[in-house]
């Protein structure tokens, strides 16, 4: 083994990758995927990716120290991939079937929302931390959990499912996972937009969002300029993420949460009012806890790849 590692975070229209040795992020390429394409033939052209790049470095495929996937899916603790809606494809086993392909046996997969945690663990804004709670905000919501510098993958690896937990039972629309009010249905990027839809149609308050599309981010750039809508719409965002942070830490006792993903791009804002009400929920035990913006982007998921290869 000569210490480069690649990792592979996959998603439902590309998947990102990285060759790493010594410190260094070698090479960053990705390569599409399709939905229509059956697992074998997504790893296939995953391993063909991979050693062509490899290649270019003068490093066969098979010489590789490890390799970290992460997945859009419940992950269990031996690499199997349980369901994996966003490319259309059940039960695989994605290690059993890397291990063949490559001709190595430190392949390790996880859930991308965990690996993305695990990243900015690493080298993101929860560097020098060991337990951690990261929240993804994007067109859902997603989470990670670490616990003393890894992750935490549950019985069943479906541990996390941060977006999936109810803060509004009594809520009537139905979420995407066929429940009623999870949180992802009031702090994703299209929970807020609904949100702001039915305020505006509820309310006769003056307010920039009647103008033109309705988006998580103008929602939160009107709010800012003091749009009295917009800003009630934030609140109530910030209250329902606040109150589900304060039931996690009852949990997990993280040192620090992170907001990542699109929605998180609106800054300061978000960990301002979340923080709040955080505190006005959390026991007196976890009142201190620091939440923070992650800072890796796009890059957080195949960093955490990368590192989870490097541990095991």
């Amino acid at each position: 083994m000569n210490g480069y590692y690649v990792g592979v975070d996959i998603g439902g229209t590309s998947a990102k990758m990285c060759l790493y040795h010594a410190g260094e992020f070698i090479s960053k390429w990705s390569i599409p995927t399709n939905k229509e394409d059956s697992s074998d033939v997504l790893l296939d052209n995953l391993v063909k990716s991979i050693d062509e790049q490899c290649g270019q470095f003068g490093i066969k495929i098979n010489e590789l120290s490890g390799i970290g996937i992460g997945i859009p899916g419940p992950v269990t603790a031996v690499g199997t991939v349980l369901e994996c809606v966003n490319l259309n494809f059940g039960v695989v086993k994605i290690k059993d079937e890397m291990c063949k392909r490559v001709g190595i046996d430190n392949v390790v997969v996880g859930n991308d929302a965990n690996v993305a945690a695990l990243g900015e663990m690493w080298l993101g804004g929860a560097k020098g931390y060991k337990d951690v709670v990261m929240v993804t905000l994007g067109t859902g919501v997603g989470g990670g959990v670490i616990i003393n510098g890894k992750i935490h993958v549950g019985s069943a690896g479906a541990a996390a499912e941060i977006g999936h937990m109810t803060v509004v039972p009594d809520e009537e629309d139905v979420c995407s996972c066929g429940c009623h009010g999870c949180i992802e249905q009031y702090a994703s990027a299209t929970g807020i937009v609904r949100l702001a839809k039915k305020e505006l149609a509820m309310s006769d308050m003056s307010s920039a969002l009647r103008q033109g599309e309705v988006s998580a981010k103008t929602v939160f750039d009107e709010a800012k300029k003091g749009d009295a809508l917009a800003m009630k719409v934030v609140d109530t965002f910030a209250k329902y993420l606040g109150i589900t942070l304060a039931n996690v830490a009852s949990v997990t006792d993280p040192e620090v949460f992170l907001i990542g993903g699109g929605v998180s791009a609106a800054g300061s804002i978000i960990t301002d009012m979340v923080g709040k009400y955080y505190i006005s929920y959390a026991m007196k035990p976890f009142k201190n806890k620091e939440i923070r913006l992650a800072t890796l982007g796009n890059d957080a998921g195949v960093y955490g790849c990368i590192k989870m290869a490097m541990d095991e």
